[in-house]
């Protein structure tokens, strides 16, 4: 029945996707464009999605779920701690509310993430997820008994913003944020390229680094290898925090088995515990979980 569909955006750093979902979680219909670099664009780009859905599927919707990188402050609800930095310090919830004439609920993408693989995906079933985004930026979000745990302050799992574990005299980064040595300026993409630029001397991507090392390049191959033993340090802290029961790696990154492929044991040394098998899956929906968590942050 068309009144328990959901209407989400997923606003991403390069992208921005919308979706409409049935109540079984199934899409009615998807569309995405480039994220512009600029404030009043990126309320255009969304307010234009939001109107080919609702044309698409020939009905209109009262509430809207948007995924965003950052976080609500829960002082003033300005966004705060966005790698798209032209978003923070601005009032996204009100402004789309006023735009498109309807109530807007955000979340940070990671947390829509999280609550999409805990709902029916990859941790489905389990107790506790922690979710973990390695793309343009990294992040991190908790869910518990399908819960999603926001925190008191809403920052419940920002993992991209603190120091890489164990950090060797020869790793030392100033990540956007003004902080030193962020996982995030070691696990995204523009990580992993200044990373293995600062190496080699090549200015690539990081899909071209993992290419290259799929090819048996050995500066390549190198970096990956680097990569992995930071994640695992970061995703031991997590371990010894939180305990979850299943882990979930999304983002582009996450798509690189060279990166997946042995990083339980690379974890295991940086756990406190004598046993360290919990599940360590990439997101079954893919890049589409954020969309379809922004669609699930109103109730039915």
């Amino acid at each position: 029945m068309t009144e328990t569909w959901r209407l989400g955006i997923d606003l991403g750093g390069t992208k921005i996707e919308a979706a409409v979902l049935d109540a079984e979680g199934r899409f009615i219909d998807r569309r995405r464009t480039a994220t512009p670099p600029d404030y009043g664009r990126t309320l255009a780009a969304i307010a234009g999605l939001v109107d080919a859905c609702e044309s698409a599927v020939g009905r209109g919707f009262q509430r809207l779920g948007v995924g965003v990188p950052g976080s609500p402050s829960p002082r003033d609800g300005q966004i705060r701690n966005a790698n798209s930095t032209w978003l923070n310090s601005r009032p996204l919830e009100q402004d789309l509310q006023e735009r498109l004439g309807r109530r807007v609920r955000l979340a940070n993408d990671a947390n829509c993430m999280t609550l999409s693989e805990a709902r029916d995906g990859a941790g489905a079933g389990a107790g506790s997820v922690f979710g973990v985004i390695l793309g343009t930026g990294c992040g991190g979000g908790l869910v518990i008994r399908d819960q999603l745990i926001g925190g008191a302050t809403g920052i419940a799992g920002e993992w991209g913003h603190v120091p890489l574990p164990a950090a060797r005299p020869d790793e030392a980064t100033r990540c956007w944020c003004g902080r030193r040595n962020c996982l995030e300026t070691w696990l995204s993409g523009p990580g992993m390229a200044r990373d293995h630029a600062s190496t080699s001397g090549q200015d690539l991507s990081a899909h071209q680094i993992v290419d290259l090392a799929r090819r048996g390049d050995i500066p390549a191959r190198a970096t990956l290898a680097r990569h992995q033993d930071r994640l695992a340090r970061g995703l031991g802290l997590v371990v010894n925090l939180l305990d979850p029961e299943v882990i979930v790696l999304a983002g582009g990154l996450s798509n690189a088995p060279e990166i997946r492929d042995g990083l339980a044991e690379a974890i295991r040394p940086h756990v406190f515990s004598d046993v360290f098998d919990t599940p360590i899956r990439p997101a079954a929906h893919g890049d589409s979980s954020g969309v379809r968590g922004a669609a699930w942050l109103w109730p039915f």
